[in-house]
């Protein structure tokens, strides 16, 4: 195992809430370390406390409680340290619209005393055509390239993204995946922040994921999917909402998530697959879309939370 280059202990955030009603946990308590060269990733749905865990460990906020060291830096006490050695991707960026690409790397490099190698980093991310452009003429997924590219004017050793592919098209999102490998390649250790399971599952040396300010498990993708692996997921389409004893006599089927219109079991066995569909069948409920999968990271995220979907069969999850 390589060094550990961030260090997160037990880290509290907690907002005061209006009208002195008390405090909003923000996070709860947090614990976890990242690896010098690994891509580790935050994963978890809007509100789960993902920026705020990114921008307390840049020393952008202060934790409520609890201790953090990056580069072996204290964030609270060695902050300015920290930021010299960082890269940072935010969700949005905004930039002066007149300058040019080259213009704006120029920009950025002499906040930290250096000269960008415009070409470099243009080559990088794609864009050495771009070096004389304005941003407004950038697409979605070229701005977000150039994002990257200003990050790392430094030459940083940890690279921080949050939600890197937020609001592009599968193209585009696919573009930055390949990116953030080549970047991860040159040494670069990379901290993300995603709530798309299948970019976790592509990128992600290890997953951590939180919930409302807790985190609930931290492994390697495959491992957590691993976990889940003695059972088969299938999920179809129902024209009838059905209720939670339907599938009682079946023993194969382990769990039962149900949002109308939409039907997941997982099952244990192949076995049962025509038993669920004579069932349905014989109780008049039209079915459409069925489909037969192993578990994805996703599975395990709805087996950790439960929360996308409603359990029928008052099973816990």
């Amino acid at each position: 195992m390589f060094n550990e280059t961030i260090q997160v202990q037990n880290v509290k955030k907690n907002y005061p809430l209006p009208k002195g009603k008390g405090e909003f946990e923000a996070l709860k308590g947090i614990s976890f370390s990242v690896a010098k060269g690994e891509i580790f990733g935050i994963l978890g749905p809007n509100g789960a406390g993902k920026t705020t865990t990114l921008e307390i460990i840049e020393s952008l906020k202060q934790q409520s409680s609890g201790k953090i060291k990056v580069l072996d830096f204290d964030n609270l006490e060695q902050g300015d340290e920290i930021k010299k050695r960082i890269g940072v991707q935010l969700q949005s960026s905004e930039y002066l619209p007149l300058l040019t690409l080259g213009e704006l790397l120029d920009l950025f490099a002499s906040f930290y005393g250096k000269k960008a190698d415009r070409s470099k980093l243009l080559n990088l991310v794609g864009l050495a055509e771009k070096e004389n452009e304005q941003v407004k003429n950038l697409s979605g997924g070229q701005k977000q390239r150039f994002t990257i590219a200003t990050s790392l004017v430094n030459e940083p050793e940890i690279l921080f993204l949050d939600e890197p592919t937020t609001g592009l098209d599968p193209a585009g999102r696919k573009q930055i995946w390949q990116l953030i490998k080549q970047i991860n390649k040159t040494g670069i250790t990379i901290i993300m922040t995603t709530h798309y399971m299948e970019e976790a599952e592509y990128l992600c040396d290890r997953v951590a994921i939180l919930d409302k300010g807790k985190i609930l498990t931290i492994n390697e993708p495959k491992k957590l999917i691993e976990d889940l692996s003695h059972t088969t997921q299938i999920s179809f389409l129902i024209n009838k909402e059905i209720g939670p004893d339907i599938f009682k006599n079946i023993p194969e089927i382990e769990k039962i998530y149900s949002q109308y219109p939409k039907v997941i079991l997982e099952i244990t066995s192949l076995d049962c697959v025509s038993n669920i569909v004579k069932l349905l069948k014989d109780k008049q409920v039209q079915f459409s879309g069925f489909t037969v999968k192993t578990a994805s990271l996703e599975d395990v995220y709805l087996d950790l939370t439960g929360k996308e979907f409603e359990n029928l069969n008052g099973k816990n999850q």
